[in-house]
Formats: structure tokens, sequence, C-alpha cells
């Protein structure tokens, strides 16, 4: 057994982190766990975070955070694996701040780097009153797209009852007057969603806004929330024969 198989078993037993590995032997011990996959499906890596997640379970907030950070970084995996690391680490995701989230929403761009980035981290983070409502809007001014779309999928976390959201039109809607003239199409699809996801909570509420904003908002935005509304899904199929 190695020196760094050794310390796993011990930190698997649940002796305190002190004992445990540092953070560049996490990251060495990761990427030969990584090596060793039969595949990099998200299943079998889903598989892999969450034997991580309770080797990490014992460690203070601050070094998960630092090791997630570390990891977006220097891409050492896919950015939701971090993202999910902090997200299941019950301390790390308590000391979120608007720093940090900077930090490890740095470098997003892509959609499935953002959206992870924000039902897990940002979102939640805002809905506990961890980000302002004001830091939330900065993201939603950025000139980075994938920073504006970040702000809308962020909503998310307010409506969507699995994610822990309650429902909140008045922040969701505060976030979509920013954007609803924005025409990159990241933003728009972002747009639809955070709609979708408000329409389930509070119906009546986004009726109104649709139409009140009709001329304002994207087609695409008012076909599939039309669609929601009336229907219960985004792009119902048309009826064969």
């Amino acid at each position: 057994m190695t020196t760094l198989q050794k310390k796993r078993a011990v930190q698997r037993r649940g002796v305190a982190p002190s004992g445990g590995l540092s953070t560049p032997e996490r990251l060495a011990d990761l990427e030969a766990r990584m090596r060793k996959l039969p595949n990099r499906s998200v299943a079998t890596l889903r598989r892999l975070r969450r034997e991580i997640s309770r080797e990490l379970r014992a460690l203070p907030g601050t070094q998960v955070l630092t090791l997630a950070e570390t990891l977006v970084v220097e891409g050492r995996c896919s950015r939701w694996f971090a993202h999910e690391l902090v997200h299941f680490h019950t301390e790390a995701a308590s000391q979120l701040s608007a720093a940090w989230l900077n930090r490890l929403g740095k470098g997003n761009s892509e959609w499935h780097h953002v959206d992870p980035f924000a039902t897990y981290l940002l979102g939640p983070a805002w809905r506990v009153g961890r980000v302002t409502d004001a830091e939330i809007a900065r993201w939603a001014r950025s000139q980075d797209h994938w920073r504006r779309r970040s702000a809308l999928v962020a909503t998310v976390a307010l409506n969507n009852t699995a994610r822990g959201g309650r429902g909140d039109t008045t922040r969701t809607l505060a976030v979509c007057d920013l954007l609803r003239s924005d025409r990159e199409d990241m933003v728009v699809k972002a747009m639809s969603w955070a709609l979708r996801e408000l329409s389930r909570k509070d119906p009546k509420a986004v009726k109104q806004y649709i139409a009140r904003y009709e001329s304002e908002l994207a087609p695409r935005v008012l076909r599939e929330v039309r669609n929601k509304l009336g229907t219960g899904l985004k792009n119902p199929q048309k009826k064969r024969g």
C-alpha cells in the first residue's frame, strides 16, 4: 500500500483531517484515480465524486474551497466535479462568499460550466443571503455573456423545489428586467429557463410579465414560456395523424 493509499484509508476511518492528505497530495491522488476509471462518463465521474466527498466530510470548509479552486484553475477535471465537491460539503457551502464565487466561476465559458456553478453554488448562496442582490445584478450587467447567463440560471435555485427553492418572484423578475432585451443565444435560453421555473411557483406573475414585455422579450422566450404555461411543456410535440 502506497503512502497516499494509507492516508486515504486512515481518513475513511474518520480520523481528524490533520492526518489526511495535503492539497497537492489530494490532486495527485485524484488524477491517479481518474486514470484508473473505465471511462469518463458523467455517471462514472459522479461515482468518484461521491467517494471523494465522503473522504472530505471531516475536512474544514476552507480546505475544500481551496481544493475546488485549484481544480478549476488548473483544469484537473470537469468544472462541475469541483462545483459539486463544494455543494455537497456542508461547511464549504456555508462559507461561500462573493469573492469565492468570483474565483470559482472565473473562466466559465460553456453552458456545462455555468449551469452547475449557478445552480449548485451561486444560486443557493444568493438564496440564503451569502450573496447580495446587488452582487447578482453585477453578474447580470457583465460584458461576459456567460456571467449574464449565470445570473439568470442562479434564479433556478430560488424557485426549484428539488434545489431548495420556495419561490421568489421579486428577485427572479429583477434579474429578468436587467436582461430581457439581451439577444445573446445563451442568455435568451437562460431567460426562458428562469421564467419557466418561476411559472411553477407563480404562473400568474409570469403570464403578466410576458404580456407586459412582449415587445422586448425574445420570440423564443415568449414561445417556450407560453408553452410551459399552457401545456406544462417547453416544446410540446404536435399531435400525429
